[in-house]
């Protein structure tokens, strides 16, 4: 049996870095004294460790809070579509305003580039604390910021938030009723149009369905991976219902793309609900603009938002924040969806 692993000090940090105690504390409370380039090897050498500096929140504690960051990995046409983020924000905004402060939003092109932009923010002292969104699996932003001790909140499933206070939405089980919903209507063919791959909610959606459908002894139907946006929503939408089995009813990831599928729908001369019932997630109210009006997963995003935004406060005043959910998507009928027509 092996022996259990010590605690890394900030003694240890600063013999790996070769500078003294001082200058670690220095380098992570944003003092002069060390030079930019011995404040970075300090950083480098305390991730390598997966050291962080117990004092960080209680520092910042009293400090005043005026800025938080968010970071989202999108094509900027894309965020400006997507209902769901313009109402998460606004539920962030929301609790800011009531504090007077300020959001500081940023697109990044992948992780990699968002860990070098929360590491400059918090170096710099531009934020106080940063939202965490779209976790992946072995999400590459966990060690690196936890080292930096960058106080911050993870919007995503605690199975992939490596311990960081995390607010979800319980999205295996959302799905599971979408497709006991679908199957109670009579449904057998059903498919799923997902978000990337990569993602962890994808991930956890994707795996919810094809466990339900097996749950229901219904075939594993087809499942298609997209970037969220609505052309890949109907791209995928028309590969679908030009295959052999065709479905009778498809789950979309988001509202864009579930509109974008009820468009190719009218396009095949594929009749909705009699012919292929369509369910989309989030609900915003482009579900309600449609015609016919689209069944959806239904949330409250400005809520999550601001959900997020209180528990991110909570870890910048150095509480133990606790992890939690919000309330799970619930289903909200409409008429996009009805039993096949036999």
């Amino acid at each position: 049996m092996s022996a259990p692993m010590e605690r890394v000090t900030i003694k240890d940090v600063a013999a790996a870095a070769g500078v003294s105690k001082g200058a670690v504390s220095l380098a992570f409370n944003h003092k002069p004294g060390v030079s930019d380039a011995t404040r970075e090897r300090i950083f480098a050498v305390a991730r390598q460790l997966g050291w962080a500096p117990n004092s960080s929140a209680r520092s910042l504690s009293r400090q005043s809070v005026d800025t938080v960051g968010l970071a989202i990995c999108r094509p900027a046409r894309l965020l400006g579509l997507e209902p769901f983020y313009m109402e998460f924000i606004s539920g962030i905004e929301s609790v800011l305003a009531e504090r007077h402060c300020s959001l500081l939003l940023r697109l990044v092109s992948g992780l990699e580039e968002e860990i070098g932009l929360q590491e400059t923010w918090w170096r710099e002292r531009q934020v106080s604390g940063s939202v965490l969104v779209d976790f992946h699996e072995d999400d590459p932003r966990i060690g690196p910021l936890r080292a930096l001790g960058l106080p911050a909140v993870a919007v995503g499933h605690p199975d992939l938030t490596g311990g960081l206070p995390s607010v979800w939405t319980d999205d295996a089980t959302a799905v599971s009723e979408a497709v006991r919903y679908l199957s109670a209507l009579g449904h057998r063919r059903i498919a799923r149009v997902g978000g990337p791959e990569g993602l962890g909610h994808s991930a956890i959606r994707a795996t919810a369905f094809a466990r339900t459908l097996a749950e229901l002894g219904l075939d594993a139907s087809r499942q298609v991976a997209t970037g969220f946006s609505g052309d890949e929503g109907a791209r995928a939408t028309r590969s679908l219902l030009l295959s052999a089995e065709r479905p009778t009813a498809v789950l979309y990831d988001n509202d864009i793309m579930a509109v974008a599928g009820l468009g190719v729908a009218a396009e095949m001369g594929v009749s909705v609900p009699d012919d292929l019932s369509l369910l989309a997630w989030d609900d915003s109210q482009l579900c309600r603009l449609t015609h016919p009006t689209l069944s959806a997963m239904s949330h409250d995003v400005h809520g999550f938002g601001a959900q997020v935004a209180h528990v991110l406060f909570e870890v910048i005043s150095g509480q133990d924040a606790v992890s939690r959910p919000v309330a799970t998507p619930s289903l909200v009928p409409r008429a996009s969806t009805a039993p096949p027509r036999v």
